[in-house]
């Protein structure tokens, strides 16, 4: 009795050949306005960056832009200044709290106007729109005598309430297209499975719409983190305040510390850097896509 082994197929048992890799073809446009962009935003890091590096008459010398012997004492002086820790801790928290304040009140009205469709809604968005046009500046003086009566001048918490104010409208208007691309059939298929209204809500659209959330958060607390015109009107005492008012500190009518300044200023943007280093491929992917099949 003789067993008959089945040959295998020779198609499926091949290897597959490797894909191609596209070409990336030129874009006529899109090319030369990356490299005009990243010029715009790399020369001036490039000059703070290596100012920094130099020593004040370094600073004034033509001969000495690009050839010079770099030296580290400017960051030195800065970090052996007493407040610099300070004004980064008071930077910290007046960002994290108008982040988590403004983020509290703006996905709950984000969500609202991007799933109710009416004049209200329209409305709203008017209101929303005329209330981001408004200049800080016209805000300071009917702030300062409402924190002066409720006691909040020189506390955090006044500086944390104003720039929460200040920026739910923008929040508000940026979180609404996150939530109005999340498909209706998500919440439809939850209402039918019996969830409420809240339950939908923090289970179902809240995740989803996380990329929207984390971009609307990051932008907050980048705004929040530069905060000059408040911090320095409701702050009575020089002490308590962030790096964005010690920035303008160092400008005084006797003469400008150009290394000191830019090492301050190298320095106050690292948080930053870190911040949009962990949240970069948060920011990057679209969670949405795929949502409904």
């Amino acid at each position: 009795m003789s067993i008959v082994i089945p040959r295998a197929d020779a198609t499926a048992s091949a290897p597959s050949s490797p894909q191609p890799r596209r070409k990336k073809r030129f874009e006529p446009v899109a090319g030369p306005l990356r490299v005009v962009l990243l010029l715009i935003y790399a020369v001036p890091i490039l000059f703070i960056v290596l100012t920094s590096l130099k020593q004040p008459g370094d600073v004034i010398s033509s001969q000495s832009s690009f050839l010079f012997t770099p030296t580290l004492d400017a960051y030195t002086n800065v970090l052996s200044t007493s407040g610099l820790f300070v004004a980064m801790q008071q930077s910290l928290v007046i960002a994290a709290g108008t982040t988590a304040l403004t983020l509290l009140v703006a996905i709950p009205a984000g969500y609202g106007l991007a799933r109710v469709d009416s004049r209200i809604t329209t409305i709203g968005l008017g209101l929303l729109i005329v209330l981001q046009m408004v200049p800080q500046t016209a805000n300071v003086i009917p702030l300062y005598q409402i924190f002066g009566a409720w006691g909040l001048l020189d506390q955090n918490a006044g500086v944390i309430i104003a720039d929460t104010a200040l920026l739910i409208p923008f929040a508000t208007l940026l979180l609404r297209p996150f939530f109005r691309a999340v498909p209706e059939a998500l919440e439809e298929a939850a209402s039918i499975d019996g969830a409420s209204i809240p339950r939908t809500f923090w289970s179902i659209m809240l995740p989803i719409a996380r990329n929207g959330v984390a971009t609307t958060g990051t932008l907050v607390f980048l705004l929040s983190w530069g905060e000059f015109l408040y911090a320095v009107n409701f702050f009575l005492s020089p002490g308590n305040y962030p790096l964005s008012a010690l920035l303008a500190q160092q400008v005084s009518a006797f003469g400008i510390n150009w290394p000191g300044l830019m090492a301050l200023g190298v320095i106050t943007s690292i948080p930053i850097l870190i911040l949009f280093t962990f949240t970069y491929r948060l920011l990057r992917e679209g969670l949405t896509l795929g949502a409904v099949k």
